[in-house]
């Protein structure tokens, strides 16, 4: 039996993964773990809630998933990528996928193309139809400067167990992504020394890169890695 976590993001929550666990639960038997990390989903509570408690809580996860299963799989978006890899590192989990995962963050020649889209629209009076503007205005004023140095600090942490990581691991970047610069993927699969390792980028992803254009080819391709049916990163890239 197979056991597979799965790690949400910074100031987001499960629903940032849904149309993935969703397939995944769909064509397999597999059990999916999808924890809340503390003061996460969807309504934002990140006052005082410190980062080893978002490593702790995803920690707890997997021991459990592995005490109860054969196989274990981690998956990890955004900053759940970084936490999924430090627990790979100690762990030994049999496989991992890193989806836009924060080694590094914001860049702000994507960003800066992105502002000028929901501009646009806003001197248009469309801003109600602008995703990205609906999805970032939610946030504003949730999220405290202390949770957002919180994050600065899981990733500082996480970051140096990189070269422990021995998995077979699929690392999966969006080329629009204004959160993780595209170049982040290239870092990671520099920094991670597993034999195995698959790269792929979309052309059409931002940063939510399992709800964007590409999530269909995604879904197929975190299956087909997961399933040991994968080909080469280049043959499947879009």
């Amino acid at each position: 039996m197979i056991g597979c976590l799965v790690i949400h993001g910074f100031t987001g929550g499960p629903y940032e993964l849904q149309p993935l666990t969703d397939y995944l639960k769909k064509h397999t038997d597999w059990h999916i773990s999808i924890p809340t990390l503390p003061g996460h989903g969807e309504e934002l509570e990140l006052e005082n809630v410190s980062h080893k408690k978002w490593i702790t809580t995803a920690e707890m996860a997997l021991k459990e998933l592995k005490q109860r299963y054969d196989k274990v799989y981690v998956i990890g978006f955004s900053m759940g990528g970084m936490i999924a890899a430090y627990l790979a590192a100690k762990y030994k989990v049999d496989k991992l996928v890193l989806l836009a995962t924060a080694r590094k963050y914001i860049s702000l020649k994507q960003m800066g193309v992105d502002f000028g889209g929901v501009l646009r629209d806003g001197v248009k009076g469309d801003l109600s139809k602008n995703k990205l503007y609906l999805h970032y205005k939610k946030k504003l004023g949730s999220v405290p400067f202390k949770a957002n140095l919180e994050f600065l600090k899981l990733v500082r942490f996480t970051r140096k167990f990189l070269k422990d990581v021995t998995s077979p691991v699929l690392i999966a970047q969006g080329q629009m992504d204004s959160m993780v610069p595209y170049r982040t993927a290239y870092h990671l699969d520099k920094e991670i020394p597993s034999n195995e390792k698959e790269v792929v980028f979309f052309e059409r992803s931002r940063h939510l890169i399992c709800l964007g254009n590409d999530k269909d080819t995604l879904n197929r391709m975190v299956y087909q890695f997961l399933r040991n049916e994968s080909k080469k990163a280049s043959e499947h890239s879009s």
